[in-house]
């Protein structure tokens, strides 16, 4: 069973992805949260799998509660919710440690699709939403210096090619295609690029790609 811990200041969001996830098999709702304080609080307390994270919230937003979760190191995951593609808190909260983001006008569907590819440990990175995101704030930068990360150098040609990849939205599928190599070789790659950058996902790579300069944002 994945346990979801839903934050949003609006009760009429919660009560809407309530309903949702209620219907769904294998999936249940453990708590509310309607600000970025008790969100983390309540991560703390009781350990779900996945917390759908609203941004824009009082007194704490949601990218604190984010750095907050992540900072406690526990096993939950963070997905962003936000009404737009671009919101302009969304890069900071991918930094903070969430696992990817998405539109609160998703699909059930698609919506159940990620909670389940996040809590299996995977991230959830939208081709073309994600993409120009980066592209948008990634040259503005957060305010704060970048922390210091693994150079790209420690990775082979074909790793650095393989990231390339990940930047630009691509599955393992579709890398293999690009490639010319089975999805099991490229899912080896993969594993190798994250563990040399002391990367913990997907998501990580996208925004490492475009930090470190081995994806330049389109001007």
């Amino acid at each position: 069973m994945i346990r979801v811990l839903l934050a949003d200041d609006q009760a009429l969001v919660r009560m809407g992805f309530r309903l949702i996830l209620q219907q769904a098999p294998g999936v249940s709702v453990v708590g509310e949260a309607a600000d970025g304080s008790q969100a983390a609080a309540m991560t703390r307390e009781l350990r779900p799998d996945v917390v759908l994270m609203d941004v824009r919230m009082p007194e704490v937003d949601g990218v604190e509660a984010t750095r907050r979760i992540h900072a406690d190191g526990g096993p939950t995951r963070v997905l962003i919710l936000t009404t737009f593609d671009l919101d302009e808190y969304v890069y900071a909260a991918l930094r903070a440690g969430a696992s990817g983001f998405l539109l609160k006008d998703t699909l059930a569907a698609d919506l159940l699709s990620a909670i389940r590819v996040v809590a299996a440990g995977d991230a959830v990175v939208a081709p073309s939403t994600t993409r120009r995101l980066l592209e948008r704030y990634l040259p503005a930068g957060s305010g704060s210096p970048a922390p210091a990360v693994p150079d790209p150098g420690v990775l082979t040609e074909r790793e650095r090619e393989v990231l390339t990849l990940i930047a630009c939205g691509m599955s393992n599928a579709e890398i293999a295609d690009h490639l010319f190599l089975s999805e099991g070789t490229v899912k080896t790659h993969v594993s190798r690029v994250l563990t040399k950058l002391e990367l913990r996902d997907r998501v990580q790579a996208v925004v490492y790609a475009y930090e470190t300069g081995v994806v330049r944002p389109r001007a």
